[in-house]
């Protein structure tokens, strides 16, 4: 009988936690998707690019939502339970406090494994694959991104301006500006012109107009009256690189390994691209993310356990309950802002990281006191 209860409440909880961090998840999800749109109308990606980005952005956002939607999955559950008068059965048939204390625990040493797994493997994977889908990409949609009166950056080391757009895609009185390096430089100026495809080559056709060449302190200009300026494998100014959060743990291991060692940093193994020790607090403050704040799981469950200390009969219950409450949210934002204390070794960071383990020794022995004792003196 003590399974079944075990195998119910449990099984409660994790359907809650499964509702809340998929449904919390898509709603944000959404909501960032639609920010995303900028990637295909501003930078003129395609629908595939687009799609393919923002799916992979999913995990990341499950990642972020985990903490919150398992404490308020417990708190709902065992709240309900109580109100309910479904924990008396657990409390007839011999299952004490310390007992249902000790079962969650447990379960939530494997909450927490997962969520190591998420932010150290999953998350890091699907984040470089959303960055090499842009990589890999081309601008496909020119006539999204060419705006008329607004300087178009988009494409590197060009820059497009058209002061008019009609209906029928002319543009008008175009100016055109490219930059191949520091000393060269290539300005074109034509009253119209239009984008077409030809032979699946996308090429804007100048009508009338001027074109200046600059390399040092020489000038070559000559006008024309047709030009055809190639559109095709067009790089974006879309960020293309490697960002922290993209790399590998193991990667960012033997980064910090390399530069702890003061060893030279053209080593092959190396692959974060920033890797320098300037970034080095960003390092070691990802890592952080990803291996000590899923730490404080085990310390969501135990606070939400604080809540079948006290029974709905009291007359304080209704607050104890907000205290509760309270203090879960409060450590789940305590848990992410201990980022920002995270300095550029590993002794400086020993207190931060033996924290998590310290508030759960001291939730566990208030239990232990409270309750174990408790049974004994009876």
């Amino acid at each position: 009988m003590k399974k079944i209860l075990f195998k119910k409440i449990l099984t409660d909880c994790l359907k809650f936690f499964l509702i809340s961090i998929f449904g919390i998840s898509a709603i944000v999800w959404v909501f960032q998707a639609v920010n995303y749109l900028d990637i295909m109308v501003e930078d003129g990606r395609n629908y595939l690019v687009y799609f393919n980005y923002t799916l992979l952005s999913f995990p990341k956002i499950i990642g972020k939502i985990f903490p919150f939607a398992l404490f308020i999955s417990f708190y709902y559950v065992l709240s309900k339970y109580e109100s309910d008068n479904e924990l008396v059965i657990f409390w007839t048939h011999g299952i004490s406090k310390i007992q249902l204390i000790n079962f969650f625990f447990k379960f939530s040493i494997f909450l927490m494994l997962l969520q190591i797994l998420i932010l150290t493997f999953v998350v890091p994977n699907t984040q470089d694959l959303a960055r090499s889908t842009l990589r890999n990409s081309n601008i496909n949609f020119f006539d999204n991104f060419l705006k008329p009166k607004k300087f178009n950056d988009v494409i590197k080391g060009i820059t497009i301006y058209t002061e008019k757009k009609e209906s029928n895609g002319i543009l008008k009185n175009i100016y055109i500006k490219k930059i191949t390096n520091l000393d060269e430089f290539e300005i074109t100026y034509a009253k119209s012109g239009i984008i077409k495809s030809i032979n699946n080559t996308n090429i804007l056709v100048l009508y009338d107009g001027q074109n200046i060449k600059g390399k040092k302190n020489n000038l070559d200009s000559f006008s024309f009256s047709k030009s055809d300026f190639n559109l095709t494998n067009l790089e974006s100014n879309t960020t293309t690189y490697k960002k922290v959060q993209e790399n590998s743990s193991l990667d960012l291991f033997n980064c910090y390994k390399y530069l702890k060692n003061n060893k030279n940093l053209n080593n092959k193994n190396i692959k974060v691209e920033n890797c320098s020790r300037e970034n080095l607090s960003n390092i070691l403050g990802e890592l952080y993310k990803r291996l000590i704040v899923p730490l404080y799981v085990p310390i969501f469950v135990l606070i939400n356990m604080l809540l079948i200390l006290i029974s709905k009969e009291s007359s304080n219950y209704t607050n104890y309950r907000i205290i509760i409450f309270l203090l879960g949210f409060f450590t789940i934002i305590f848990s992410e802002t201990t980022i920002r204390f995270v300095e550029n070794t590993f002794a400086q960071n020993i207190k931060i990281i033996i924290l998590p383990f310290i508030i759960s020794i001291i939730l566990y022995q208030f239990f232990y006191k409270k309750l174990y004792f408790k049974i004994n003196k009876k």
